[in-house]
């Protein structure tokens, strides 16, 4: 039973039957559109509209941000190439406080003139009519929070009122004003007086509150993902403060770097200044250590020196070489003459032209005369004699001359050895003399190319302090949107339709969904199988329809008529048909349903009796004038008649009521009597139609012990009354067949809420006739708001 009473709850959904209780509701959704609305057109006629600006900037050059190095002047040699600074760099030094607070207080960002109106204030900036400047500020003057008012007196006078000390006092234009720590004058704009209020209010927030909220709404972006532009941009109530905040930041910021640019150039020159002087200094000290040792070992450069002493040396060696020859061919010849007196004497030996080649040239011509004559003459002859005594004469000469020779050649020989020693020692010396002289003109060099290297240095550093530039270039100066950036106008009206829409929206959904009570004909037929015959709209009065009436009730009324015949069409045609309602619990409006049924019925000419069975809650005598004698008594009395107590109903032919009577001690034991069963039996013979208001079926068990004398039961359900979940409970009665031919009726249903198969009964029946003259007036439109509440 439950898989089909969820087979029919999702066959049943309808999602325009869902949504049309959201249109039944309509009214509830212009309201809130229209107060969204208007709340949303008061929040933009008094808030206070927002601008952007921005401003766009170059970076020049991968030069290191914020204070630049002061080792950055000897780049080309290799130091700090890995601390070259990016975009990122340049994005937290403009964001810095200390570039953020030399802004405001350039710019005197941090004293707040406001005009004070009904509605909102008005944020006056250049505009305000009277500045305060302040002078001899101490630190710690910024560092609380300041609040004045001047009141404007005259064009000489103002009144300067300290709101958070509740203190005034009088004060002249441009007179000095001693504040606790700092000093201040006031200037007047008369001209601007005429544009705002003549007391204006002045805020002087912390520096460091001023600072936070200026770098909060700071907002720093590349334009590009391989460019050095950036794009700065705030948002603030002035555009002209925007635009002056943007332009004045990037100034300090080119200021910023100019002056450290300048700061790292002074401190470079100055410091290549006294390199330049201890260098100097000490590259005099090596030059003269040069000069002192090349003056200590008599030498002007090494390498020629060298190359002189090796030459000598060689020189000296061929010397000794040619001396030896020369002593060896002296000691030669003179063992040749001595062992060879008679001989000839080579002459080739010796120098052609030296003396002792002459001598030799005369011996030899001696000896060549001597030989030819001693082979004429012989040896006794007196020439031969005398050329004997010539030769001898020669030969000591000649070897007197050899002998002397032979001595200049030894003592020449000593003397090479000598110079050949002078010489190798020289030789011998030159390597650690070239090692030391290298050392020497290496410091030498080292301290040339130091000075030279510091003096182009120096020069540089001087050209750059002439032409320092700044580390950007501006490319778009602070510029304002023409049109406020919050609040968004459209954004807003359209939040306010949604919420207009959304709020009554979820507020009917939460009431639906915690709603637990029967609303319609949908919720009845999803929780139960019991056939519907009807719902009976929410009735103006409580009194029952009369012959005449046409209203919705009415209408409703001939529904059910209509339904229960098919329910009745199997029933004996020759006894009354008999029609018992109930319901779950009481209040449900049974009593109601059953008078005006009643009286539906017998406005088709047929005889009906109304029967009031609810013996401990009789209702009827709420809606008619009876005797308090009826069933019960009856019931309880075997000597009573039963057409004494049924009482016909005047205005009505044919519409009869049988009261309860007085309420019984023992209302179950009456029910079970035998006089039960006869006056039904009786009765049937008597009436059309028999309707029987019954006791609640959840409360007791009357109608349960009367069910055999009904052809059907009419189950009334109250609509925001019954609680579904009791929907159980009438189910179950049906599937269990306890009360027989059962059907349901909803009654209470709003007429103006016809979601759940209503049709509305607002829009007539009439089949050609339109509402009856019963139908309830219209409100005038000037009250029809009432029917919304």
């Amino acid at each position: 039973m439950e898989n089909n009473k969820l087979k029919k709850t999702a066959e049943n959904f309808d999602l325009i039957e869902q949504l049309e209780k959201y249109f039944l509701n309509w009214k509830w959704f212009v309201l809130s559109l229209f107060v969204c609305l208007s709340l949303a057109f008061l929040y933009l006629r008094y808030s206070i509209p927002q601008y952007k600006a921005t401003t766009t900037i170059l970076l020049k050059d991968d030069k290191k941000s914020g204070v630049a190095s002061e080792l950055s002047a000897f780049s080309d040699i290799g130091m700090l190439s890995n601390l070259r600074s990016n975009v990122d760099n340049e994005i937290e030094v403009l964001k810095s406080r200390s570039l953020i607070s030399s802004t405001v207080l350039n710019l005197g960002l941090n004293t707040i003139y406001i005009d004070k109106g009904r509605f909102k204030d008005t944020d006056l900036y250049n505009e305000t009519p009277f500045k305060l400047t302040l002078f001899d500020v101490k630190n710690d003057f910024f560092k609380n929070y300041n609040e004045f008012e001047i009141e404007y007196i005259n064009t000489n006078e103002f009144v300067l009122k300290n709101t958070l000390q509740n203190t005034s006092q009088n004060y002249k234009f441009g007179q000095k004003i001693d504040f606790k720590e700092a000093k201040g004058i006031v200037t007047f704009y008369p001209d601007r007086l005429k544009q705002t209020n003549k007391q204006i209010k002045i805020v002087i927030p912390t520096l460091d509150a001023c600072i936070e909220g200026y770098k909060s709404k700071l907002t720093i972006n590349t334009v590009g993902k391989n460019t050095t532009i950036i794009e700065l941009s705030i948002i603030d109530k002035r555009t002209d403060r925007a635009e002056d905040f943007l332009n004045e930041l990037v100034k300090n910021y080119n200021k910023s770097n100019i002056d450290d640019k300048r700061y790292v150039a002074e401190n470079t020159s100055s410091f290549i200044k006294n390199r330049l002087q201890i260098i100097q200094e000490e590259l005099g000290d090596v030059e003269k250590n040069v000069e002192t040792y090349k003056k200590d070992n008599k030498i002007t450069d090494v390498t020629s020196d060298a190359n002189i002493f090796l030459s000598g040396s060689s020189e000296i060696e061929k010397a000794i070489v040619e001396n030896e020859i020369q002593l060896n061919i002296v000691n030669s010849i003179q063992n040749y003459i001595k062992n060879n007196p008679s001989e000839i004497i080579p002459t080739n030996l010796l120098s052609e032209n030296s003396e002792e080649s002459q001598v030799i040239a005369s011996y030899n011509s001696l000896v060549i005369e001597k030989n030819r004559l001693t082979k004429s003459a012989g040896l006794s002859n007196p020439v031969i004699s005398n050329l004997n005594s010539k030769i001898a004469s020669v030969k000591e000469n000649l070897l007197s001359n050899i002998k002397n020779q032979k001595i200049i050649l030894e003592v020449r020989k000593n003397d090479l050895y000598k110079q050949s020693n002078k010489f190798s020692g020289k030789i011998a010396q030159i390597p650690s003399i070239e090692r030391e002289t290298r050392v020497l003109i290496r410091q030498q060099n080292i301290k040339e190319e130091l000075y030279l290297y510091l003096l182009q240095k120096r020069e540089e550093i001087e050209i750059s302090l002439a032409v320092t530039s700044s580390n950007s270039k501006i490319i778009d100066s602070g510029k304002a949107s023409n049109y406020p950036v919050s609040p968004n106008r459209q954004l807003i009206y359209l939040s306010a339709l949604f919420l207009g829409v959304l709020i009554p929206a979820i507020i009917l959904y939460l009431l639906s969904f915690f709603d637990t009570k029967v609303k319609n004909r949908l919720d009845i037929e999803q929780a139960t199988n019991i056939p519907y015959i009807g719902d009976v709209p929410k009735a103006e009065t409580t009194e029952s329809i009369t012959s005449s009436n046409r209203s919705n009730l009415a209408e409703a009324l001939r529904i059910i008529r209509t339904n229960l015949e098919f329910l009745l069409k199997d029933s004996n045609e020759a006894y009354a048909k008999t029609i018992f309602l109930t319901s779950t619990f009481p209040k449900e409006g049974k009593t109601f349903v059953s008078i005006n049924l009643a009286q539906t019925i017998a406005l088709t000419s047929k005889k009906v009796l109304l029967i009031g069975l609810d013996i401990r809650n009789p209702k009827l005598e709420e809606y008619f004038n009876l005797p308090t004698k009826g069933v019960t008594t009856f019931l309880a009395n075997s000597s009573t008649k039963l057409d004494d107590f049924i009482v016909k109903q005047p205005g009505f032919d044919n519409f009869y009521i049988l009261p309860a009577g007085i309420i019984p001690p023992n209302p179950a034991e009456l029910l079970l009597s035998d006089r039960m069963n006869s006056m039904f039996k009786d009765l049937k013979n008597q009436f059309d139609y028999i309707i029987v208001d019954t006791a609640p079926i959840s409360l007791v068990t009357d109608t349960q012990l009367i069910t055999k004398y009904a052809d059907t039961f009419i189950y009334v359900v109250k609509a925001n009354f019954l609680d579904k979940r009791m929907l159980k409970l009438a189910n179950d009665l049906y599937e269990n067949k306890k009360l027989p031919n059962m059907s349901i009726v909803l009654n209470g249903s709003d007429v103006n809420k016809t979601y759940g198969y209503g049709y509305g009964y607002g829009y007539g029946y009439g089949y050609g006739y339109g509402y009856g003259k019963d139908e309830p007036k219209r409100l005038p439109w000037y009250l029809y708001w009432k029917k919304w509440l």
